[in-house]
């Protein structure tokens, strides 16, 4: 447990310099556009973004999903299943959704443990067996525990913003308000949205990796998450799924296959290397 906070503990530090990276990478782009002035706008403009993104990033991934509030009458497994881990865990039970998708997945939102909600969809119940099941729904209240809910969306807001105003740069580029120039605009269009995504990868792959290690505690049994993690990759290649592309990095495994380039700069790390760590940990456990 000691080894699973301090390695948590280590995430924390490198997600919340990231996001000052990426809030700092925001004003640069300010700066680009239209000097002093305009950077110190757009560092207001973060914060009235992450405002946003603390308020009601819920609502939108819940609705981008399609997600249906799950009533306990549809699904008494689960709910019993959440409220034993969560007693577990020592946190509030989060509200429970559907996603009417036949694919095997699911995610967790929310802007707090006491305000949060996981989602499951339609397939995961027929693909998993209780046990990986369980190991699921703890890597989920892993996010709610660790409030990566809160972090991915506001990550995800400042990423969109960087890469949108990125491309305002070509008309900016060449007023002499702007101090970098035409070159630099240009240089700018082309790196800013490429550094967005990798920073937006990089918070998401740690917040992954610390999910899965917490939710191995929550559950008792890395096995457990570690052979889920494997079918839902399996099921993800047999069972494609309409997803909107902002919500793709909450999911719990990437539901959109990628192989090639498209892998090398997945929002998700590896499945290998998650299955690897979490079967360290059950040795490590004996």
């Amino acid at each position: 447990m000691t080894t699973t906070r301090r390695s948590n503990l280590a995430a924390g530090v490198r997600t919340t310099l990231l996001l000052g990276t990426l809030t700092g990478l925001f004003v640069v782009i300010g700066f680009a556009i239209g000097g002093a002035g305009t950077a110190l706008l757009f560092l207001f403009l973060g914060g009235a973004m992450n405002f946003g993104a603390f308020w009601f990033s819920d609502k939108i991934a819940l609705k981008m999903s399609g997600a249906q509030p799950l009533e306990e009458s549809q699904a008494p497994r689960i709910y019993a299943m959440v409220r034993d881990l969560c007693e577990g865990a020592q946190m509030p039970t989060p509200a429970l959704y559907l996603i009417p998708q036949a694919q095997a997945n699911a995610f967790a939102t929310g802007r707090s443990p006491s305000r949060a909600a996981v989602a499951v969809t339609a397939g995961i119940t027929k693909l998993l067996s209780e046990d990986e099941l369980r190991g699921v729904i703890a890597h989920e209240l892993a996010h709610i525990q660790n409030r990566d809910t809160l972090i991915q969306s506001v990550a995800a807001t400042i990423g969109g913003a960087i890469t949108y105003l990125a491309y305002m740069l070509i008309w900016f580029g060449g007023n002499n308000d702007s101090p970098i120039g035409l070159i630099g605009s240009l240089a700018m269009v082309l790196l800013a949205p490429m550094a967005a995504t990798l920073i937006q990868m990089s918070i998401s792959r740690q917040r992954e990796f610390s999910a899965d290690a917490t939710g191995a505690d929550i559950c008792g049994r890395p096995e457990s998450l570690a052979t889920a993690l494997l079918r839902l990759e399996e099921g993800v290649k047999d069972t494609p799924m309409e997803v909107n592309q902002a919500t793709e990095c909450l999911y719990i495994v990437k539901p959109l296959s990628g192989k090639g380039l498209a892998g090398l700069f997945s929002t998700h790390p590896p499945i290998e290397e998650r299955v690897r760590r979490l079967r360290q940990m059950r040795t490590s456990l004996g």
